[in-house]
């Protein structure tokens, strides 16, 4: 795992504050990765965004009706859609107040209101009954938590025995060796306010010692790093810069350090993935 020291609580909370619009203007609703079958793909941003969420939700075998939380639930698109389509009842976590309004009205507009509700809480300190959930499902959240292995052990207390854990993940890359390795993802951190990167294996053993069986760590990288191609695309068409240098100099940072990200997928010093797991019956 890499560790930056300069990313504080305040930092992520601010960056999404504002960042949020960004995401929407430049992304789409579920504000993660896509995923698409091949380079040669022809869906569209929002499509392979769905197909993302409905990859994790297959792989997690996530039925009917059950009862999800949601950490991390930017504006709600996992949340809404699990709801929606599977009639899950989801609780979904955000660390910005924006977001939680915005997930919140944007249910309502779809009509799953009474199946979710949204809170903005810190997940890292965030209460729950054990035993409450029947899945706990995470995408592109736990690069931000301080202390990942100690949220693994509170998540899996909160899960029913046969209760699963799916998440999607920035992984640090495997080889942690490779030259220019190190730099490359404390850049990634920096820019992206994330406190450190774990590689597959550290998660693999974070959530072993909470006491679940993984059953899936899967990578996705070639699938899904075309995300950050079309956000570029998308920055230089809409002027995304210039609106966000008039707005908060931090959202430039972010947006120009999406070549960092391309370079640290291409390289292998990152990797994007997904892992389930399974709390012993």
């Amino acid at each position: 795992m890499i560790s930056v020291s300069n990313i504080q609580k305040k930092t992520i909370r601010s960056h999404y504050q504002l960042g949020t619009i960004f995401y929407r203007l430049l992304w789409g609703p579920h504000i993660h990765h896509g995923l698409w079958d091949s380079e040669q793909s022809q869906e569209s941003p929002y499509v392979a965004q769905c197909k993302l969420t409905d990859a994790l939700a297959d792989m997690a075998k996530i039925g009917r009706g059950e009862k999800v939380i949601d950490i991390g639930c930017g504006i709600g698109g996992s949340s809404i859609r699990l709801a929606k389509l599977r009639d899950c009842d989801v609780t979904g976590v955000t660390l910005s107040p924006v977001q939680k309004h915005w997930a919140t009205i944007s249910s309502k507009l779809k009509y799953v209101g009474s199946k979710t509700r949204f809170l903005a809480e810190d997940a890292e300190a965030v209460v729950f009954a054990p035993g409450e959930y029947d899945v706990m499902w995470s995408v592109e959240c736990t690069e931000h938590l301080f202390d990942k292995p100690a949220f693994f052990k509170r998540a899996a207390s909160w899960l029913k025995p046969g209760g699963r854990m799916a998440i999607c993940v920035w992984f640090e890359g495997d080889d942690t060796g490779r030259p220019g390795h190190r730099e490359l993802v404390e850049e990634v951190c920096t820019r992206f306010v994330c406190p450190s990167l774990g590689t597959r294996s550290d998660y693999s053993k974070w959530i072993t010692d909470a006491g679940l069986h993984v059953t899936h760590n899967v990578d996705w990288t070639d699938r899904s790093a075309r995300t950050w191609e079309t956000c570029k695309q998308r920055v230089d068409r809409f002027h995304i810069r210039k609106i966000a240098s008039a707005l908060d100099k931090d959202q430039v940072v972010f947006i120009d350090g999406f070549d960092t990200l391309l370079k640290a997928y291409r390289t292998g010093a990152m990797i994007y993935g997904a892992i389930v797991a399974e709390k012993p019956r």
